[in-house]
């Protein structure tokens, strides 16, 4: 038999009210390393309270009780969406399970924040939205970087004119040999791909938003595998990576047109034979240039080409910085309403590349982006 809905509309209509004045009940589901930043982060909100954790490893329940005193601990989110009847949820789940917790918590009247990618497809991402939206809740997606000093800087250029009409964004993350050796990075059935997915997705994103998030209509690429699946004994910061079960390509080239005539390059990477590790984009404008890292701009003054560099940024770039950030943006959506800075179109704006790229290496050509 069928199990009943968690969910009424009523019920998100009561949440909100709740709200007003009151701590956001915050629920983990997917208690695994990038839970723990969620939860430091989240301890140092005077209006949050963490009161449950989900996940299908005891062990991992077992972190949560011990280290952060959590004790309404689950293996099935269902029954903790019953039970405990949160206020909202951090989805901190590998990415094959982003899509159907977060719908059903948005049914049950949660609102929902979801670590990178949003999902495996554009067509989850929909029915996330969706369910957030016919229950009138939040649902931002974990895109930590739209907070870091660089972006914003290139943000208030962008908005200032210095960019003018941006015809071209070059996406670069790369990694000299970088497969992780923890976690299910390599399986595609969990992650939906390898580099351009996991760590592409950021740089991705950033460019995007830079842009002014134009739609996405068309993508052309393509997808390497050649050291993940074997053994290696080259020394390297992350060895002894699981490659029987590795199934994600090593590198990932794609070329995504917009709706307004702008091109985006990206080149993704875990292992290669290059100099260095690259994490970076750039951007041309008819008026005006830039690089995210060091954040520069480059245009021309006084009849003369110049590199224009800020001369003070924010130095809170770590991961606590940005998460805290990230965090704080979707508890002040929760609790004031306020807009997100990452709402859920925006990850599916990026899913769009994602996918685009890999149906194009899959296919052979060029693919459609709807």
């Amino acid at each position: 038999m069928a199990e009943k809905s968690v969910s009424t509309q009523s019920f998100a209509v009561e949440k909100h009210r709740e709200f007003k004045g009151r701590k956001l009940r915050v629920a983990i589901i997917g208690c695994g390393g990038i839970s723990e930043m969620h939860l430091r982060m989240l301890a140092k909100f005077p209006d949050v309270e963490v009161v449950a954790g989900v996940d299908t490893n005891p062990a991992r329940l077992k972190v949560m009780a011990e280290q952060f005193g959590i004790s309404k601990l689950y293996k099935d989110w269902k029954k903790m969406l019953r039970e405990v009847r949160p206020g909202a949820v951090s989805i901190c789940t590998p990415n094959g399970v982003h899509a159907a917790p977060a719908i059903d918590a948005a049914r049950a009247g949660c609102h929902v924040i979801v670590e990178k990618p949003m999902a495996m497809s554009p067509d989850q991402c929909r029915r996330m939205i969706a369910a957030a939206d016919k229950s009138g809740v939040k649902l931002s997606v974990g895109f930590q970087y739209r907070y870091h000093p660089n972006t914003q800087f290139l943000l208030r250029a962008r908005d200032d004119g210095r960019f003018g009409n941006i015809m071209f964004v070059k996406c670069q993350a790369l990694r000299r040999r970088g497969i992780p050796n923890w976690g299910v990075f390599g399986r595609k059935e969990l992650q939906g791909g390898g580099p351009m997915i996991d760590i592409g997705v950021h740089v991705i994103e950033m460019a995007h938003y830079l842009m002014g998030s134009p739609q996405p209509v068309a993508a052309a690429g393509n997808t390497w595998t050649y050291m993940g699946n074997k053994a290696s004994k080259v020394v390297s910061m992350w060895p002894n990576w699981d490659f029987k079960t590795y199934t994600v390509e090593d590198m990932a080239i794609g070329q995504i047109r917009f709706a307004n005539g702008a091109i985006m390059q990206i080149e993704a990477m875990f292992a290669g034979h290059i100099k260095q590790d690259v994490w970076n984009f750039s951007l041309s404008g008819d008026k005006g240039g830039c690089q995210w890292d060091p954040a520069m701009i480059f245009t021309d003054r006084a009849g003369t080409m110049v590199d224009e560099s800020p001369a003070f940024l924010s130095k809170e770039t770590d991961f606590p910085a940005l998460f805290t950030l990230k965090l704080r943006d979707w508890v002040d959506g929760c609790l004031k309403g306020a807009k997100l800075t990452a709402p859920g179109e925006a990850g599916l704006a990026v899913q769009k590349i994602l996918d685009g790229v890999y149906r194009a290496a899959d296919a052979g050509r060029e693919v459609a982006i709807k």
